[in-house]
């Protein structure tokens, strides 16, 4: 990569820019602060390359939102922000490319605080994507959580067909709410998994038309029949199953969901997506066999482990997954807890999740769904796809297998009543 300093001279006043036309700060006698920008774009992109090019200034503490155009230095008030830069570019075939960059938590105390924004391309995959994540889990009468009920839809959001046969669903090793400096950090290259598991199939077995969704279940069972506020997922086209080394833990076959292939879990017996979030999930198409990529793809570091009794030198191990085999990574966590994204910003560069402390008892019954984009007149639903989950996402949302099954919402019996696109967007009767 090649830097290239981009300097120029501020020309708008600080009201000019706010978006909201709020002022920042607590008190409106604090003095603003000089921000320096330092961009550093790839080495075959140049300045003249970039088309509307903008800097956008999210304050942690109000909320509030300033964009810039590009510049060598802003000006905002003190506090804690996260920084983002987006610009496009026009490729040689005509088509366009994304060039972004994020930088999170900057803290304004002062003249000239310095943001280097480490730009990318926006990685674009025709191939399916993530649509739902339904990870809280359902409440028995009891007011017990329930397992099993969890599952993942994917989407064609594309105009043809597409093959699920041989895409991994995989779940990240790292945490978003556990910050830790591991080495080596590969985090810039691939993603460290610790469950992968494969669509089956011979090539042509597993079709995805337009606007068509995917259907992976945890259990593809009629989980009514064991808990009444959960839902019917036997018409689930896929299902992990896992044959567990724990006789009073063992999985549940079923007869109308084909089950995925196994290449790795870290659990010896059940396998459940994190019932609070806590981990990013994603798709990939690895191009090497199952057992070669056992083999050759293994991830060794150490990290140290910072507790009330001290620091402890601790190693560990995962499987990596290059980010070139990745189609689609969603980053999920929880408000409070939150830390950091464990993918690198050119697959995900956003968050989002369900509740918002640790352990939240208002996050069962909900999911998070991708965001209606718009509908063509054909009636095909295109959703929102950025790479930054902060805003592809609706969060805290009924989940649509229970929408769509008049399913209850929660621990008091009310059912749903509304479809909708995405969470928010209800679809209409006509």
């Amino acid at each position: 990569m090649k830097i290239v300093k981009l300097y120029f001279i501020l020309s708008l006043i600080l009201g000019a820019l706010l978006s909201s036309g709020c002022d920042d700060s607590l008190d409106g006698n604090l003095p603003s602060h000089i921000v320096d920008i330092d961009v550093v774009l790839p080495a075959d992109i140049s300045y003249d390359d970039l088309q509307g090019a903008s800097l956008e200034f999210r304050n942690l503490t109000t909320g509030n939102v300033q964009t810039f155009s590009l510049q060598k230095s802003v000006d905002v008030m003190p506090g804690l922000y996260d920084v983002s830069f987006s610009a496009t570019v026009q490729l040689h075939d005509g088509l366009e490319s994304q060039v972004k960059a994020f930088c999170r938590s900057v803290q304004v105390t002062s003249d000239h605080t310095l943001v280097r924004l480490e730009t990318y391309r926006n990685i674009v995959s025709d191939d399916l994507i993530i649509a739902e994540i339904f990870f809280t889990g359902t409440l028995q009468t009891s007011g017990n959580s329930y397992v099993g009920d969890d599952y993942i839809k994917l989407y064609n959001n594309t105009d043809h067909v597409i093959y699920a046969d041989g895409l991994t669903l995989f779940e990240s090793k790292f945490l978003t709410t556990q910050k830790l400096d591991f080495t080596p950090d590969i985090m810039s290259t691939d993603v460290s998994v610790d469950a992968l598991y494969t669509v089956p199939g011979s090539g042509t077995d597993y079709p995805v038309a337009p606007g068509e969704y995917l259907l992976i279940a945890d259990t593809g069972i009629d989980h009514r029949t064991i808990n009444p506020n959960s839902f019917d997922l036997s018409h689930a086209r896929l299902e992990w199953y896992d044959v567990s080394t724990r006789p009073s833990e063992s999985d549940i076959d079923s007869p109308t969901s084909d089950n995925m292939d196994k290449w790795y879990c870290y659990t010896q017996t059940l396998w459940m997506l994190h019932n609070r979030g806590y981990k990013a999930y994603g798709l990939a198409r690895i191009p090497v066999g199952k057992e070669r990529y056992l083999s050759d793809y293994y991830y060794n570091y150490d990290y140290q482990l910072v507790t009330a009794a001290g620091s402890f030198a601790m190693s560990s191990s995962a499987y990596r997954i290059p980010n070139d085999w990745i189609v689609d990574a969603v980053n999920c966590s929880v408000d409070a807890p939150f830390q950091w994204i464990v993918t690198a910003p050119a697959l995900d560069c956003g968050w989002t999740g369900c509740g918002a402390i640790a352990n939240d008892k208002t996050r069962y019954f909900k999911s998070v769904r991708r965001k209606l984009l718009y509908v063509e007149a054909d009636g095909r639903v295109v959703l929102q796809d950025t790479n930054n989950s902060t805003d592809d996402f609706n969060r805290n949302c009924v989940p649509s297998e229970i929408e769509l099954q008049n399913s209850v919402m929660g621990i008091d019996g009310q059912r749903a009543t509304t479809i909708t696109y995405d969470g928010v967007t209800p679809i209409s009767a006509e």
